[in-house]
């Protein structure tokens, strides 16, 4: 049944294709037709002037001096020929008697019919008013379904039908959302035996809105549905339906729906749907008129009084917090399956999909690989795995080794390395100084994530960078880590200030207090864990919040009070760091140092370098203990690089 459906659709639109191209065929088959008609009418009549004008008294004189040989009447036109064999026209008087005048004079006459016949005199006349029916016939074809992408096809849907040769995605190719996985093969299995849960009751789910953050799956999900199922499936984006011409978002979404129960069963999947579903009434002047008649089309045909059986409805958003409560409700929306983040577990399964055509080496774990990437959603290792295998062409390797994937991670999480740019001795000296005390801080507080790296090459916008990375995912946060967490994020001031004084504190700590300002205004405002503050959101009201919902306003001593708190979890954290560094001052001009002459440690290499002792040991063969796998810190031994005597760092070409 579902195969038969699935020919009838292609069959219908194969139909319609043809259809269409005929109409188009026919149209400008005529346009040629008429053109060359005028090409040869006008070039046929512009032949006959080809030869030379005289006067009709010019000809009269010819005749009488005996110079005309023979002479052509055509109409009110007379061609001649002189006694040198040269050809000339003129046109006769109304009233001249040019046929007697030759006959007395001797000279052979010929008369002809007059080229122009009467249909071309007719067609000559009418051509222009044929010429706008036409064009007027044509455009009011493609205004009522005669084409999609022509001028005036406003109304018509945007959807395109996907098929098997655009590339088939099926839930092989999907790994590391399993319970998202698993809700939606019910739908598939649905239209595959869809006796299995009639028989009991069940109705197949109307609409099923995918819901999470950017780069987890969801459009990777859908089409998945869509090679699995066997069935038409038409994909479409929101921002497709809304123009800037009133009516058209809701014509698109009535013909959308047509084709869809045309091809039924089949599944319509809309991307980034909150660019059309967004709360109706919100926003300055009560929203966008266009959009919410746009919305409420899509309303009624996904649960109206008119039953869309065998269409289901997918979509996919990462704001759902915006979209009409109406637009969510069971029978439209029965299901919303939340795509997030994948776990260690998941990510190792992504990085198998992704690695499939990849050659890996020998000391390649991927689980080694998905324990050092927490946080990062499935697109994140798909570019990850990219990044690897682009570094491993680039210095001509024939598969992809686990120094390749470190240098990838490093690129993602740090950015590229820009060695190219001239550090000065003293802004180098500043940033090793500043790094330091991040990565010491860090080691010292037991709830810190641990360092995974500390660089003062640098990268994207930062001249260092130090980076801690969870041991397991973390799913909350708790007061105490946040307070070392704001301890970690401002020890780079403190450590200027330590170092140089606080008449030379730079700019370099502008993102240390942008990310610890937010954190502590999250404690505050957000995670009631200020005693002062309370365990209320102020959030919404605090950011100025003019919505629907939620917004209220707060007095001026609650304002002054809760930024007196964020200060107050700020200096804390600030005293913090000052104390630990003034207490662990050699260990951190050892690290610093370290910096300096290395420019990038791991976090084993930095305890060392702490110790008094070289970043790499003798014995140390880069294995763990526990497994024998490679570690995750794993990366060349670290070299000292030389600076210049003009105090400028010279980049070096890495391993």
């Amino acid at each position: 049944m579902v195969v038969t459906c699935y020919c009838r659709g292609v069959l219908g639109i194969l139909g319609r294709a043809i259809l269409g191209n005929a109409r188009n065929i026919a149209f400008w088959v005529v346009l040629f037709l008429l053109v060359v008609t005028l090409f040869n009418l006008f070039s046929g009549s512009g032949s006959t002037l080809q030869s030379r004008e005289r006067t009709y008294s010019e000809f009269v004189t010819a005749v009488e001096n005996g110079q005309v040989s023979r002479v052509t009447l055509d109409g009110e036109q007379v061609r001649f020929t002189t006694s040198d064999n040269q050809s000339y026209t003129t046109i006769k008087p109304g009233d001249a008697e040019v046929t007697q005048m030759l006959i007395d004079n001797n000279i052979p006459v010929r008369a002809e019919k007059q080229q122009q016949s009467g249909f071309q005199s007719l067609l000559l006349t009418f051509l222009p008013f044929l010429l706008l029916i036409g064009v007027w016939i044509y455009f009011m074809n493609r205004m009522q379904g005669g084409g999609k992408g022509g001028a005036m096809g406003f109304g018509k849907s945007k959807a395109k039908m996907l098929t098997e040769k655009h590339g088939r995605v099926t839930f092989d190719d999907v790994a590391g959302i399993d319970e998202a996985k698993e809700e939606l093969e019910e739908i598939v299995e649905f239209l595959r035996n869809p006796q299995k849960f009639s028989r009991l009751g069940g109705k197949i789910p109307k609409g099923a809105l995918l819901v999470g953050p950017p780069g987890t799956g969801k459009t990777l999900l859908a089409r998945a549905i869509a090679g699995e199922a066997g069935v038409p499936f038409f994909t479409i984006s929101g921002s497709d339906f809304v123009e800037m011409f009133v009516g058209v978002g809701a014509s698109r979404v009535r013909d959308m729906f047509e084709q869809a129960k045309k091809n039924a069963p089949c599944i319509v999947f809309i991307d980034e749907i909150d660019a059309v579903g967004r709360h109706r009434g919100a926003g300055y002047g009560g929203g966008n008129d266009e959009r919410e008649q746009t919305l409420n089309q899509l309303l009624v045909e996904m649960d109206g009084f008119e039953a869309n059986e065998g269409v289901i409805i997918l979509a996919a958003t990462n704001r759902k917090d915006v979209l009409d409560p109406a637009l969510l409700r069971p029978g439209r929306f029965d299901r919303n399956v939340t795509v997030g983040n994948p776990d260690i577990k998941g990510r190792e399964k992504i990085l198998g999909v992704h690695a499939r055509k990849t050659p890996l080496g020998a000391d390649v774990d991927l689980r080694i690989i998905a324990r050092g990437t927490p946080g990062f959603s499935g697109a994140d290792l798909a570019n990850l795995v990219n990044e690897a295998a682009l570094m491993a062409a680039r210095v001509g390797r024939r598969f992809v080794t686990m120094e390749d994937f470190e240098s990838a991670k490093d690129k993602v999480m740090m950015g590229a390395e820009r060695r190219s740019m001239v550090l000065t001795a003293d802004q180098k000296e500043k940033t090793a100084y500043h790094e330091a005390g991040h990565a010491l801080v860090g080691l010292r507080l037991p709830e810190c994530d641990p360092v995974y790296k500390a660089t003062i090459i640098p990268r994207g916008g930062a001249l260092g960078m130090v980076v801690s990375l969870p041991e397991m995912d973390r799913l909350n946060w708790h007061k105490d880590e946040c307070e070392q967490k704001l301890a970690m994020t401002m020890a780079g001031k403190a450590a200027e200030i330590i170092k140089y004084g606080e008449g030379h504190v730079s700019n370099g700590p502008a993102g240390d207090i942008q990310q610890a300002s937010q954190l502590a205004r999250a404690m505050v405002l957000r995670w009631g864990m200020s005693d002062k503050v309370g365990n209320i959101d102020y959030a919404e009201a605090h950011e100025g919040y003019s919505g629907n919902t939620g917004g209220f306003s707060v007095s001026a001593n609650t304002k002054e009070l809760i930024e007196d708190e964020v200060k107050r979890f700020i200096e804390e954290a600030y005293q913090t760091a000052y104390r630990i560094l003034v207490e662990n001052k050699d260990e951190w001009e050892r690290l610093a140092q370290g910096l300096l002459e290395y420019e990038t440690l791991t976090g084993d290499e930095i305890k060392r370098v702490m110790n008094g002792e070289p970043p790499q040991a003798d014995d140390d063969a880069g294995d763990d203990a526990d497994t024998g796998a490679p570690s995750i810190t794993a990366i060349p031994k670290a070299k000292p690089k030389k600076t210049p005597p003009d105090g400028d760092m010279e980049p070096e070409p890495s391993a």
